[in-house]
């Protein structure tokens, strides 16, 4: 079985007094990793939100009530905790009036679980992301020669556990997948009166990878005022479809200052949204696939390490450019990414002279093992 970073992370947390909130899309493995945590675990509860009898037992809940439904159980695990009306007090009361059981509760949409718990159990709880499978968590699994071969595979199919379980079904069972839980997920979740708009925004953001993203013209693209574009990117942000990267801006007039480029979270979903399976030699988007690819890969790692980093990219008005800034402090890391490794990559001039202190790199496939096992703990 392929392990999960998070997995240790949950061990080292049991019994801490505190709830364990797990937060990602669905279909990334939370109910699978939680599972091969505790399946065999006899003081275990689980409790789906999705059910109507769940969120009637959540209803009238006090602690003498759910002491007597737990009987000797210590554990009590929480699946889509935001279907339930009024989770966060909920929990709280758990938290507070029965201090020997360990909640853990997962949520696949962190605005609308957040939402709910942050206020109530404010210093009552660990609070994680979990995504699709890594480049690491396979490097782990199947050894890293092995998973650099796969590369071209992921970049076109992603890493979804159920897409990677299943090599020969990839195509039917993304668009399964992203055509399910992200479309109608999302609608519900928002009540989007018009659908098809919101798939033609997720297909136009698919063919913007690796840009500089105007809401703007995504608007004339799907038919929405730009207000609409914005609240539905901030909507399949916090679903965990898409992400942000702002633009970083500290000493030139000329940088860009307000400009944002967005990225998928999985290669997959994105290639699904637009029905292009096609293999790499086959394709004009190779360079936005790898740039997309090395994103999601470097947020994964740095979130499950815990290393503190702000994200941006930069670029000028005469359109200079550098993929990835990664800023921790006074410490600023430039990288360019490649997929031609044998292609110059060469620092601006402009960026040097603004930034002298700054390190840069070029992320390639010969060293893309050193970017993505960064901070690996063996």
């Amino acid at each position: 079985m392929i392990q999960r970073e998070l997995a240790s992370v949950i061990r080292e947390k049991l019994q801490s007094g505190k709830a364990i909130i797990i937060i990602g899309a669905r279909q990334v493995g939370k109910t699978t990793l939680l599972k091969m945590l505790f399946s065999d675990n006899d003081q275990v509860v689980w409790l789906n939100g999705d059910e109507l009898d769940v969120q009637q037992l959540f209803a009238n809940l006090s602690s003498t009530r759910f002491a007597a439904f737990l009987g000797n159980k210590k554990l009590v695990i929480v699946d889509e905790a935001q279907r339930i009306p009024d989770i966060g007090l909920r929990l709280k009361l758990i938290v507070d009036q029965l201090p020997g059981i360990q909640l853990i509760v997962t949520g696949s949409s962190s605005f609308d679980l957040l939402s709910k718990v942050n206020e109530p159990l404010t210093g009552r709880k660990w609070e994680y992301n979990m995504y699709p499978l890594s480049f690491r968590e396979m490097v782990n699994y199947q050894g890293l020669l092995a998973e650099k071969r796969m590369i071209p595979h992921r970049l076109v199919y992603g890493y979804y556990p159920e897409i990677v379980s299943n090599q020969g079904s990839e195509k039917e069972l993304l668009k399964q997948l992203s055509e399910s839980y992200l479309y109608k997920d999302i609608f519900l979740l928002e009540s989007i009166k018009r659908p098809s708009n919101l798939v033609q925004l997720l297909q136009g953001l698919s063919f913007q990878v690796g840009s500089v993203v105007s809401y703007h013209e995504l608007s004339k693209y799907c038919g929405l005022d730009v207000k609409t574009v914005e609240k539905y990117v901030t909507i399949l942000e916090r679903a965990f479809v898409v992400f942000r990267i702002p633009s970083f801006s500290r000493n030139l007039r000329a940088e860009l200052k307000k400009s944002r480029k967005i990225y998928f979270y999985d290669n997959g979903i994105r290639n699904a949204l637009i029905s292009n399976f096609n293999q790499l030699e086959n394709r004009a988007d190779v360079g936005a696939l790898w740039e997309n690819f090395l994103m999601s890969e470097r947020i994964k790692q740095q979130s499950y390490s815990s290393v503190g980093v702000n994200h941006y990219f930069w670029r000028t008005k005469e359109q200079k450019e550098i993929d990835l800034l990664e800023e921790s402090g006074e410490n600023l890391k430039a990288f360019e990414f490649k997929w031609n490794s044998s292609a110059k990559s060469k620092v601006p001039s402009a960026f040097l002279q603004a930034y002298p202190k700054a390190t840069f790199q070029t992320i390639s496939m010969q060293n893309v093992d050193e970017f993505l096992l960064e901070n690996r703990h063996d």
